[in-house]
């Protein structure tokens, strides 16, 4: 990898170049703001920044008046302003009007026009004025090597005017070189402060695109937790109602009432998972998200299934965070579908055990496959994904896999979701 002067890597990897492009336009726009309207843009009303040609206007006035005013009072020794004189006066300003589009260009031409002036030995004055604002554009916009070379070939060419003309005078030379470092060390300070800013900007947008794809993925998996368990649940009773409807009409009736409970509160909590997507405002949810406390909900709809489930809790119960109370409600929810959806089974054992620093859950099933499940994981496997991002994300840990001629699910959780806090902090303004 080898860089150029303008401090640009060759050879970088196409992920980091492409964030370096995005990097640079980005400073260009916060260059025009520094040139046109301060470090923070000249933004106001409609947030439309200051035309350049505005800024053009400006300093051609600037130095036009400027430059006139000294040479009526002093500087009679110089070649007084004539038709050439005012042209590159206003020549200087009128490349301005192109820097956010040719940076370089500009730099260098403001450069020359300066330098002609300075050959030609027309007053002094405000006639730089367009030189430094060309400078300070194309050292903001990433060419600082264009823009130092533009800006010494000035300065050489001043030196050897002077020198060829008044011979070397240590006192002013110094000035001028003091007052050249000055606006260098002024462009220099505005370019480390924008691409900080833009540093920290990324690092904002990459965390809000990252908790925004895991706002989108735990939605996704609650809404599969939900709408498979309850639509399970419905299909056997379905399967059920159609049975016993001709033989059994009241079984067929018992069925059906399953159906209507399930699906409401399956529409409920719907709701609720989708009531993240809310407008910023709206009324927050009117239930707690599910936790272990709705176990014997599971268990009363199971049974509504033909699945006789025996829970059994170990330990000293203990307060647990929302996060950690829900994950293992949804364990043993995806669990119990996957139990009627693909078992044979009639039974199930659900153990919830209570750990010093942690909560142990296990779900099983005696087994055999049924001959219509298929695959354990069911269509898409996101059952058992689920379960683990789920997992993953509090800190903890899932096993799933054959016992016998059954199937176990065993995850242990934290009590204390990892604190995942990583908010970038702006850089520091000194105003």
């Amino acid at each position: 990898m080898t860089w150029d002067g303008d401090g640009a890597e060759h050879g970088a990897p196409p992920r980091q170049r492409r964030r370096r492009d995005r990097g640079r336009a980005h400073d260009r726009d916060d260059a025009d703001r520094h040139l046109d309207g301060g470090p923070w843009g000249s933004r106001r009303g409609g947030g439309s920044r200051r035309s350049p040609v505005a800024t053009a206007l400006v300093i051609a006035f600037a130095q036009v008046a400027g430059t006139h005013w000294v040479a009526q009072h002093g500087q009679s020794s110089r070649h007084p302003l004539d038709p050439l004189g005012y042209a590159l006066l206003l020549l200087g300003p009128l490349l301005l009007v192109l820097r956010r589009r040719l940076p370089v260009a500009v730099c260098a031409g403001t450069a020359a026009v300066g330098a002609a002036y300075l050959i030609v030995g027309f007053p002094y004055g405000p006639v730089f004025l367009s030189v430094v604002v060309g400078f300070v554009g194309a050292v903001l916009t990433g060419h600082r090597r264009a823009a130092w070379v533009s800006y010494g070939v000035l300065y050489a060419v001043f030196l050897g005017v002077t020198i060829a003309r008044d011979g070397f005078v240590w006192p002013s030379e110094l000035a001028l070189l003091a007052w050249l470092l000055l606006v260098v060390l002024v462009a220099e300070v505005i370019r480390t402060r924008t691409e900080h800013r833009e540093q920290w900007r990324q690092a904002r947008a990459e965390r809000e695109q990252r908790i925004a794809d895991e706002q989108r993925i735990a939605i996704a998996r609650e809404l599969h937790d939900v709408l498979a368990h309850s639509i399970s649940l419905i299909n056997v009773q379905a399967g059920v109602a159609l049975e016993l409807l001709d033989g059994d009409p009241e079984q067929a009736r018992t069925a059906l009432t399953t159906i209507k409970r399930t699906s409401k509160d399956a529409l409920g909590e719907v709701r609720q998972v989708l009531g993240t997507l809310r407008a910023p405002g709206s009324a927050a949810p009117r239930t707690p998200a599910p936790g272990l406390e709705r176990l014997d909900e599971l268990v009363r709809q199971a049974a509504a299934a033909g699945l006789a489930v025996r829970l059994r809790t170990e330990g000293e119960p203990a307060a647990l965070p929302q996060g950690v109370g829900l994950a293992a409600f949804r364990i043993v929810q995806e669990a119990l579908t996957n139990i009627i959806r693909h078992s044979s089974a009639r039974s199930a054992d659900v153990v919830v055990a209570y750990a010093k620093g942690g909560l142990r859950v296990r779900v099983a099933d005696p087994g055999p496959l049924s001959a219509s499940g298929g695959p354990r994981a069911g269509g898409s496997g996101s059952g058992l994904a689920g379960m683990r991002e789920r997992v993953a994300a509090l800190g903890g840990s899932l096993a799933a896999g054959p016992q016998g001629e059954g199937f176990e699910v065993r995850a242990e959780l934290p009590l204390r979701a990892p604190n995942t806090s990583d908010e970038p902090h702006p850089p520091r303004e000194n105003r």
